[in-house]
């Protein structure tokens, strides 16, 4: 939920009555009333065939259909097939969504809440239609105890929704908030028949009662899953989903481990597969099925935010509570190294929360950001008021061994010294840390770090555990390092709150892994959203970066500029011209993509095409 919300790219129109087909946050939507469809699907491409993918999601198997609650694994890609939202944000613009269950919204100037007008034509799965009591009890029962704490966290300034009647419902605000009626679009809509009254955490084997154009289908053992579509999908013919759902089937596999998927894949048993391993992409994909052109190796270029997938640093832990030993240990990682040796040189360090957007801090702050920052001055880091962060490198006039000398200075400075070949402190404490991971392979670009440490007398043990494991000691804050790959957002708003806000800190399973708990930090993420011009939002976010990134909680680590997938040529097409410049990878595939109605040979295929796109 808290990287779905992070991946939104919200937005916001102001309406004379009734008749806003969009939201724009800043400017106008690109598509104008009317238009016939997104100009990235292909509006006649066939219907029917199957889609076979592979789950990337870390788990053997899947144990509930209620992707809204805390404990349990439900299967890849259910919330995005079977869910329908008030609007749907197009793939290749930022900043737009635009109306799917709510044909018109309305937004006062005050900003003070949102009124949804529901599309007459709209049907659950069991054939009722989707009613404001529906919308009502969604909203209401995701602010509810029951359901994952980061709702609650986004959705805190919705201070009430009233049916006004059978197909409008408003949201009323506590304050002025522009980006609200966004995440509320955004969010999954259900039915309240859903369940048969039971209380929304024993909700966990009864099908979703949803809206959208998949229904669960066979399913083998809760590993694999299929998703059928349903033929009487009540949006088919709206221009948001013209050319998009054209797989019949889409059937979900979960194999143990990488290997085994790879393997799959060269035998033909599943259509894609997005690569995260630039190892396996660069030595491993490839064989028979390559070589004669059934499958490709497509390098897909986006224009998505870089995220931030980091090492996250759990400040709840005191070792890790010094912001200088934070420091430290992101001194002596050699991404340089690493992405030479091991990255096949595929990955650009990440800095900060909201690289490749107008969001990132650059140079020193000046004018009203540094007037945000003085405010807390003597409560942030100090260095906060200087030069925004830049990863340490180690090529060109820097070096690793420059890097540890400034770690062991800091180091010294936070009151650890090395005795008996070990980093302690005034107490005789060794610095002894645990990386959690679910995964073995993991140890691989864990090592040279762990390696580097060892040179400052700091201990750090790897530990993979069963991911059913690794997510419970996530969600109740038991590790010290872990790493955590967090979406980007062109419009961050109230979901910072849930992965650095101080109220998020002491909520279990909420995304606040860090344990962050500033007052500065809060009332920055407040900033953000209660920002009425494009000016005040960039001042907010800027200032908000610079406290984050100096305050060390995360040791940035990487990110690529494109979706490396490998996929069936003679058993897929898709539509022409470049993959939309905000597609989030497999999505894309899913939504756009169409079975050939007459799958190709060895006889019948053209000859294969260049593996980069």
């Amino acid at each position: 939920m808290r990287f779905l919300l992070l991946a939104l790219m919200a937005a916001f129109v102001p309406s004379a009555g009734w008749a806003a087909h969009a939201y724009a946050l800043w400017g106008s939507p690109r598509y104008a009333p009317g238009f016939s469809h997104f100009d990235y699907v292909d509006p006649q491409a066939p219907k029917g065939g199957e889609l076979r993918l592979v789950s990337n999601v870390r788990s053997s198997n899947f144990d509930k259909y209620n992707p809204f609650t805390m404990k349990g694994s439900t299967p890849a890609y259910i919330s995005e097939l079977l869910f329908d939202t008030l609007l749907i944000t197009a793939l290749d613009e930022p900043g737009t969504a635009y109306g799917l269950l709510a044909e018109d919204v309305d937004v006062p100037s005050d900003h003070r809440s949102v009124t949804f007008k529901l599309r007459r034509e709209a049907r659950f799965h069991d054939g009722s239609p989707v009613l404001a009591k529906d919308v009502k009890y969604t909203i209401e029962t995701l602010q509810g105890s029951y359901a994952k704490p980061a709702y609650k966290t986004v959705l805190q300034d919705l201070d009430g929704v009233d049916v006004v009647d059978a197909r409008t419902v408003r949201f009323r605000f506590s304050k002025s908030n522009r980006e609200l009626p966004l995440v509320i679009g955004a969010l999954p809509i259900f039915s309240q028949r859903w369940g048969d009254g039971k209380r929304f955490d024993q909700i966990v084997n009864d099908p979703p009662i949803a809206s959208g154009p998949y229904r669960i289908g066979p399913v083998d053992s809760g590993r694999d899953i299929t998703y059928v579509r349903d033929p009487q999908y009540w949006a088919k013919d709206l221009a948001v989903r013209r050319g998009t759902a054209n797989f019949d089937r889409i059937t979900v596999r979960i194999y143990a481990d990488n290997t085994a998927k790879l393997e799959a894949l060269k035998a033909g048993q599943f259509d894609l597969m997005r690569f995260f391993s630039a190892r396996d992409w660069a030595r491993n994909v490839r064989g028979k099925r390559f070589e004669s052109g059934e499958l490709a190796k497509g390098e897909f270029t986006h224009r998505l935010p870089t995220g931030f997938q980091s090492y996250v640093l759990n400040t709840r832990r005191d070792a890790l509570k010094d912001v200088r030993v934070r420091q430290a240990l992101g001194l002596a990682m050699d991404f340089e190294w690493m992405n030479r040796q091991l990255f096949y040189d595929s990955y650009r360090r990440v800095n900060g929360l909201f690289g490749n957007t107008q969001c990132q801090a650059q140079g020193v702050p000046e004018g009203r950001e540094l007037q945000l920052l003085e405010r807390w001055r003597g409560q942030i880091p100090e260095a906060a008021f200087g030069p925004m962060t830049v990863p340490p490198r180690t090529d060109g006039d820097h070096s690793l061994r420059a890097n540890l000398r400034q770690a062991q200075a800091l180091l010294r400075e936070a009151g650890w010294t090395v005795r008996d070949g070990q980093l302690r402190n005034a107490q005789g404490q060794a610095l002894v840390l645990e990386y959690l991971d679910s995964n073995e392979a993991g140890s691989r670009a864990v090592t040279p770090w762990i390696t580097n440490l060892r040179k400052l007398g700091i201990t750090l043990n790897y530990r993979a555990v069963d991911f059913a494991l690794y997510l419970q000691r996530l969600s109740t804050f038991d590790f010290d390092i872990t790493t955590i790959n967090y979406a980007g957002t062109n419009n961050p708003g109230q979901e910072f709150a849930e992965l650095f806000g101080s109220a998020a800190a002491k909520l279990e399973d909420s995304g606040n892994y860090t344990g962050a708990a500033s007052p500065a930090v809060d009332d920055l993420i407040g900033r953000m959203v209660s920002a009425t011009t494009e000016s005040e939002l960039f001042d907010a976010c800027h200032a908000f970066e610079r406290v984050v990134a100096h305050s060390h909680y995360l040791i940035p680590q990487w990110s690529a500029p494109t979706h490396r997938m490998a996929y069936n040529r003679w058993r897929l097409e898709r539509p022409a011209g470049d993959m939309p410049a905000y597609a989030p990878g497999e999505t894309w595939a899913m939504d756009t993509w169409w079975a050939r109605p007459e799958p190709l040979d060895a006889t019948t295929a053209p000859a294969p095409s260049a593996s980069s796109h």
